[in-house]
C-alpha cells in the first residue's frame, strides 16, 4: 500500500514542479500579473525593509565598537569624554577607508544616493547602479560609523533601488513594472527606517516616482507596510520622538509665527543646500591645487570633522542624540544657534568631502535647532499668546526637511508617525507649506533634483525636458535608401551630421539650427581620409517629423502610466 501512495506524491511533486516551471516562465515572458505583481511587491518590501534594519544595526554596531560607547543612543555625551586626538584620527581612518572604496569600485569616486534613484526612476527604467550601489552603500556605513556627519536614509533608499533592479532584471521587466517595483523599494526603506508606513508609501510616489499612480499604490503600499512590519519586529510599534509637552497651538493668533518660521526654515534649508554644492566646488578645487588623489579626499574631509568633534561632538553620525535634545526644549537659544551653524558646517564637509550618507537626518536636526531657536524667541516676546517652544521644534523639523527633500506631503506625514502626536498637525503644514514655496524657487526645487541638474540631467522640469534623453537617434532613424545620397553628402560636407549613439536631445537643437528636413546619421570609421582625420560613414537618416513623433509618443506613455 505504501508504494502507491509514494507514486501519487511523486507524481503531485512532480505536477507542482512542473507548474512552478510555467509560472516562472509565463512571468519572465509576460510579466506579472496584478497578483503576481502584488507577491513580487510583497518580497521586495521585505528585503527592502532588511537592508534598512541591518544598515542600521550595523551602523550601531561598528559605531559602538570604534568609540567604545555602550550605548550609541548617547554617544554625543560619551564622545565628549575622549581624548582629542581618538576624535581625530577614527574619521580620518574611516575617510581613508571609503576614499580607496569609492577610487576603486566607482569611476567618479561619488556616492551613489537618492538623486541616482530618482535619476533610475526617469531614464533608466527603474533600474540603479548595483556595483557601484554596493560601493557606496559600503563608503557609507563607515562614514557613519567613524565620525561622518550625514544621514542613513539615502544610502539605504538606493540599497532598497539595488534590490528593485535585481528583481526587475531576472523578470526582465519593461520600464513601468520597473519604476513600480522601484517605487515599492523605497516605500519599505522609508518605512523600516522611520517605522512610517504612511509616509514611506508617499515619499516613493512624491520624491522617486514623482506622480501618483492608483494603479501602483496597491502594491507600493503592501510594501511599505511590509517594511514597517521589519522595523516593528525589532524596535516595536514606538515613535522616534515624543513631544515633551502638550502641543498647545494658540490657532488662530499663532498661526502668523509659524508662517514666518516657515518661510525662515526655508531660508535655512536652501543656505543648507548651497553650503554642500559649495563645499563640494572648494573641495574639487584645492583637490586640483595640491594634486591630490582623489581617495585623499575622503580622508582631508574626515581630518576636519575631528577637529569640529574635539569642541562640538554632537556633529558625529546622525544626530539623533541632539535633535531628541531639541525637541524636548533641553538646549538654550545660544546653543541652539551655534549647533545649528556647526551642523550645516559639518554636514557640507562631509558631502562635500565625498564621504557617504544622505541628508535626511541632518535636514531633521538641523530643522529641530532652527525651530528650536525661533520658538524659545517668540515665546519669550509674546508669552501670553504662545504655545510651547519644542511645538516650534517640531514644525522646524518638518519644514527644513520638506524643503531640502522637496517633500511636503511625506514629510508632514513623517513628522507625525515619527511623533504619534497629530494635534501639532496644523503649525506643521502651515510651516512646511511656506519653506517649500520659498526653498523650491531658490533651488530646482529639491537637493536632489538640483544634485541631477549640475549633471545636465534635466529631471527637475518634468518629462518634457529630460524624455528626450532617453531617445537614442538609432532607434528612430530610417535606412539610407530612404533618401537621394547626393543630399546626404552634401550635408555631411556643411557638418551636419550626428551619431546613431546621440539622443534627440542633441538632436532637435540641430534641426532648429540648419533648417533641414533630415540629418545624417554617421559612424565614425577607423580609417583616415586624405586629411588624415577619420572618416565618417553615413548609416542612416533622422527625420525631422520622426524625431518629433518619438518624443510624443514618449509623453503620450508618460501620461498613460501616470493616470492608469
Amino acid at each position: 500500500m505504501a508504494h502507491p501512495q509514494r507514486s501519487a506524491l511523486a507524481s503531485g511533486l512532480a505536477q507542482t514542479r512542473a507548474k512552478l516551471k510555467d509560472g516562472w516562465r509565463v512571468l519572465i515572458h509576460r510579466g506579472p500579473s496584478q497578483f503576481q505583481f502584488w507577491l513580487i511587491a510583497l518580497i521586495i518590501g521585505v528585503g527592502a525593509g532588511f537592508a534598512a534594519l541591518l544598515f542600521r544595526k550595523g551602523i550601531t554596531a561598528l559605531q559602538g565598537a570604534v568609540y567604545g560607547a555602550e550605548d550609541v543612543d548617547f554617544l554625543h555625551s560619551f564622545a565628549a569624554t575622549l581624548p582629542w586626538y581618538l576624535l581625530v584620527a577614527v574619521p580620518v581612518a574611516g575617510g581613508l577607508v571609503v576614499g580607496v572604496v569609492l577610487h576603486r569600485f566607482t569611476p567618479d569616486g561619488r556616492v551613489r544616493s537618492v538623486a541616482d534613484v530618482i535619476e533610475g526612476a526617469a531614464l533608466r527604467d527603474g533600474r540603479v547602479e548595483i556595483r557601484e550601489g554596493l560601493a557606496s552603500a559600503f563608503a557609507s556605513f563607515v562614514t557613519l560609523s567613524t565620525g561622518g556627519s550625514s544621514g542613513r536614509e539615502g544610502p539605504v533608499v538606493h540599497m532598497a533601488g539595488m534590490v528593485s533592479t535585481w528583481v526587475s532584471n531576472r523578470i526582465r521587466a519593461d520600464g513601468i513594472t520597473g519604476r513600480d517595483l522601484l517605487g515599492c523599494a523605497v516605500a519599505a526603506a522609508v518605512s523600516a527606517s522611520f517605522n512610517a508606513p504612511i509616509a514611506g508609501a508617499l515619499f516613493a510616489m512624491e520624491v522617486v516616482l514623482r506622480h501618483f499612480s492608483v494603479n501602483a499604490f496597491a502594491p507600493i503600499v503592501v510594501a511599505s507596510v511590509a517594511g514597517t512590519v521589519i522595523n516593528r519586529l525589532e524596535y516595536g510599534d514606538v515613535t522616534e520622538f515624543v513631544l515633551a509637552t502638550p502641543g498647545a497651538l494658540k490657532f488662530y493668533v499663532e498661526l502668523p509665527a509659524f508662517l514666518m518660521l516657515g518661510l525662515i526654515c526655508g531660508v535655512v534649508a536652501v543656505v543648507l543646500m548651497h553650503s554642500i554644492f559649495l563645499a563640494d566646488r572648494i573641495g574639487t578645487t584645492i583637490q586640483g591645487f595640491l594634486r591630490l588623489p582623489r581617495w585623499l579626499r575622503p580622508a582631508g574631509a574626515g581630518f576636519l570633522l575631528g577637529l569640529i568633534a574635539i569642541w562640538f561632538p554632537h556633529i558625529i553620525g546622525v544626530g539623533y542624540e541632539t535633535t531628541v535634545l531639541a525637541l524636548s526644549g533641553h538646549l538654550l537659544l545660544s546653543q541652539a544657534i551655534l549647533f545649528t551653524i556647526v551642523k550645516v558646517a559639518a554636514v557640507s564637509i562631509t558631502m562635500g568631502g565625498r564621504m557617504g550618507g544622505g541628508v535626511f537626518s541632518p535636514s531633521l536636526m538641523v530643522g529641530a535647532l532652527t525651530g528650536l531657536a525661533f520658538g524659545l524667541i517668540a515665546t519669550a516676546t509674546l508669552p501670553d499668546v504662545s504655545g510651547t517652544h519644542t511645538l516650534y521644534a517640531f514644525a522646524g523639523m518638518g519644514a527644513v526637511a520638506a524643503a531640502v527633500l522637496g517633500a511636503p506631503i511625506s514629510t508632514t506625514l513623517i513628522v507625525f508617525e515619527l511623533t504619534g502626536d497629530w494635534q501639532i498637525g496644523l503649525a506643521v503644514m502651515v510651516s512646511v507649506s511656506m519653506s517649500t514655496a520659498l526653498a523650491s524657487r531658490l533651488v530646482d526645487r529639491s537637493f536632489f533634483l538640483t544634485q541631477l541638474e549640475k549633471r545636465n540631467l534635466r529631471c527637475a522640469a518634468g518629462p518634457q525636458a529630460y524624455l528626450l534623453a532617453t531617445l537614442q537617434v538609432g532607434k528612430v532613424m530610417r535606412p539610407l535608401s530612404a533618401v537621394d545620397p547626393e543630399a546626404v553628402a552634401a550635408l555631411m560636407a556643411e557638418g551636419i551630421a550626428i551619431s546613431p549613439e546621440a539622443t534627440l536631445e542633441a538632436a532637435l537643437p540641430i534641426f532648429d539650427r540648419a533648417e533641414v528636413e533630415f540629418i545624417p546619421v554617421v559612424h565614425e570609421e577607423d580609417c583616415q581620409d586624405a586629411t588624415g582625420e577619420a572618416g565618417l560613414l553615413p548609416v542612416g537618416v533622422i527625420y525631422h517629423l520622426d524625431a518629433l513623433k518619438a518624443y510624443n509618443r514618449a509623453l503620450v506613455a508618460v501620461s498613460a502610466e501616470e493616470h492608469r
